[in-house]
């Protein structure tokens, strides 16, 4: 799920409408994964039912609203970065729902922290709203930011019964640019005892595979010349991609099971009468875990090395998102979200297809804190993610009702995990 793209500006970005302001988390090692999500949060006053009833309550009432703001969203897409008015609307939802909405938190002008509650334990839920280049909202963000907004406005008035801080994550640029990974990096989930978010997805998975992935942009230089009066003066740079392309269509035969390569050539000349002197190809490699990914790495590097010795032209490899993570799903956590699913009428697979596995930068969120990331499906007529069809399913009536239970699955999980079921 993930389009490389360059690292955020360093700028902060003014206050969210209407929004109380907070000082922004603070830089620092994020908490200490334990293993499995906190139970020491003292439980509520009332029962876990007529809590969970409650919590239900109010995110229904607030359908009309949420699934406005799922459709503004949808309707502008904005890709990683530049996510300006959706990160704004998120922001002035949540203010109105009560909450301290910190604008352009962790130094990125479209991430925010929005807060509610003052319990020993603080839940993250997190939000994503970024679009895919060409194809907007093709992973279904809009679904996701307006899910996280709705489990907030179910916890808001229950959250100092419940010992809860709900601290709501909105993170840009999970479509390459790791935006979870900066902001974890700057604090945003320091002190979290657990990390909830969903995905929308044509199946229901509670435990998703989720594979490492690193993103390359590889350029090649060489020489310009007249491509046919003195071709012998040039040094191809084109040439280099299609040499490396070569190399890396024949290792596929021999990669892992769980090992992935693809990419695209960005910029492959610019008239066909010029030997190309430079070119862009933005390459993707996964693979099950960090450790797979490191053992890929070096066989990909001396495809991409052939390139340039075949060639005569020079060879540089940049990262401008940092490498994902695989997920790490808490079994706690996990236990907690599929019974309430059950609880809807949902009937969830414990883990899927690894053939159909992607990536996220919330791998990196759970390997410090514990988290979940299960697929939620919807009707999307037979379209799968990254598909202009599943795109357009995301604004459909199918789509509108999952916002409404994945907002409630959220809530509850929280739920349980004050009062220790999680």
């Amino acid at each position: 799920m993930a389009i490389g793209r360059s690292s955020p500006p360093n700028t902060e970005a003014g206050p969210v409408a209407r929004a109380e302001r907070t000082p922004a988390p603070q830089s620092g090692s994020a908490t200490g994964r334990s293993g499995s999500a906190a139970k020491s949060a003292p439980t509520s006053g009332r029962s876990g039912s007529a809590t969970k009833s409650a919590a239900r309550r109010a995110v229904d009432r607030s359908a009309p609203s949420l699934l406005s703001l799922s459709h503004r969203i949808h309707a502008e897409p904005e890709v990683g970065f530049e996510e300006r008015q959706a990160a704004a609307w998120l922001g002035e939802a949540l203010a109105e729902a009560g909450y301290a909405v910190t604008a352009g938190a962790c130094e990125l002008p479209t991430g925010f922290v929005a807060t509610a509650g003052d319990g020993p334990l603080t839940v993250a839920i997190c939000a994503e709203y970024d679009a895919l280049p060409g194809i907007g909202h093709a992973c279904g963000h809009n679904i996701i930011a307006a899910s996280a907004v709705g489990a907030a406005i179910g916890l808001r008035d229950l959250a100092d019964d419940l010992g809860l801080t709900v601290r709501i994550v909105g993170t840009p640029a999970e479509e390459g640019g790791g935006g979870k990974i900066l902001m974890l990096e700057r604090g945003a989930f320091d002190g979290a005892a657990a990390a909830l978010m969903i995905h929308p997805s044509p199946r229901d998975v509670l435990r998703p595979p989720m594979l490492a992935v690193a993103h390359l942009l590889v350029s090649y230089a060489g020489r310009a010349a007249h491509a046919s009066a003195h071709p012998e003066e040039g040094l191809n740079a084109a040439d280099a991609i299609t040499v490396a392309q070569v190399g890396l269509g024949l290792l596929r035969q021999h990669l892992r099971d769980g090992d992935r390569i693809h990419g695209i050539v960005r910029h492959g000349g610019d008239a066909a009468n010029v030997v190309p002197a430079r070119t862009t190809y933005e390459l993707y490699l996964r693979a099950t875990d960090l450790a797979a990914l490191d053992r890929l790495r070096p066989r990909a590097q001396g495809c991409l090395e052939a390139g340039a010795l075949a060639t005569g032209c020079s060879l540089s490899v940049d990262e401008p998102s940092g490498v994902y993570a695989e997920v790490r799903h808490d079994p706690r956590l996990s236990e907690s979200f599929g019974a309430n699913a059950r609880r809807l009428g949902r009937r969830m697979a414990e883990t899927g297809d690894p053939r159909l596995a992607a990536s996220t930068d919330m791998g990196n969120v759970s390997q410090v804190v514990p988290s979940i990331h299960p697929l939620l499906s919807f009707d999307t007529g037979g379209a799968s993610n990254h598909q202009p069809a599943f795109a357009a399913a995301c604004a459909g009536p199918s789509a509108d009702a999952l916002i409404v239970e994945a907002a409630t699955l959220l809530a509850w999980t929280a739920i349980d995990l004050a009062g220790g079921a999680a």
